[in-house]
């Protein structure tokens, strides 16, 4: 029975490492590298960056919900739901990114790029712009709104968490 409290608060260490590298994952994709790559590089450049970054950060934000579930140490049944709530939240969210929104907002992305070179012109410039140019740009406003605010759902859901965490902590003096 000795090994079973060692489990236990292994189990507990590894939970605050992967739930302290999901919310940092997040944090730091969400807030700083993108608002920096956005502000640093050409339009063309950040697309291209961001279309390849955001489907890794989908599959590891994913992941790490998964791995920061299983490893959270059991209680007992009575807290069961509530303990699982911000899991799934935060789980279903990035899914819907993961697979719907994040793939369409990266292939309008490319269907833009693609009608500029048809229109001859750029998406956002003062000039008039086609009806298939508009269309792309409808659509690509309503797939990237979903993904940012299922993205802030999601990280809400991983902070709710850790704050719940957090005022279960113990700390006692050395």
């Amino acid at each position: 029975m000795h090994s079973h409290p060692l489990f236990i608060s292994g189990l507990a260490q590894f939970h605050l490492l992967t739930y302290s590298t999901l919310l940092g994952t997040e944090i730091y994709q969400t807030f700083l590298m993108t608002r920096v790559a956005h502000q640093a590089l050409p339009r063309s450049a950040f697309t291209t960056l961001q279309k390849r970054v955001f489907p890794i950060y989908f599959r590891v934000q994913s992941f790490l919900i998964i791995v920061t579930a299983i490893t959270y140490p059991p209680r007992g049944s009575p807290s069961l739901i509530r303990r699982w709530t911000p899991f799934a939240i935060a789980g279903f969210t990035a899914v819907l990114n993961l697979l719907v929104y994040g793939p369409r907002t990266r292939q309008v992305m490319i269907d833009r790029i693609h009608q500029e070179t048809v229109d001859g012109r750029k998406s956002g410039g003062l000039v008039h712009i086609s009806p298939e140019m508009e269309r792309l740009n409808r659509a690509f406003s309503l797939a990237h709104a979903m993904s940012i605010h299922l993205n802030l759902i999601t990280i809400g859901a991983t902070i709710w968490h850790g704050l719940r965490l957090a005022s279960a902590m113990k700390f006692h003096g050395a």
